[in-house]
């Protein structure tokens, strides 16, 4: 089991063996998720833009800037 202990500025230090294992660099950012009573995960919650590829379906057609100004437009009520 790894432990850290917390600095009086409440900062931790996550043990190598945890920041590898999660995929932690400089930088990353990682959320505490309440799984039960008193009980937290440590989850990673930084992803590359490129793994939001494919989480929506390609359109049907292709949509011109002019046709989405004017969607907007039209839903704002200004035409």
């Amino acid at each position: 089991m790894a432990t850290a202990t917390m600095t009086s500025k409440g900062q931790i230090t996550i043990p190598v063996a945890i920041r590898t294992a999660l995929g932690l660099d400089t930088g990353s950012r990682v959320e505490f998720v309440e799984d039960g009573k008193g009980h937290y995960s440590i989850i990673p919650s930084t992803s590359p833009v490129r793994a939001l590829k494919g989480i929506l379906e390609k359109p049907s057609k292709t949509v011109t800037i002019a046709d989405m100004n004017a969607a907007i437009e039209k839903a704002a009520g200004k035409k």
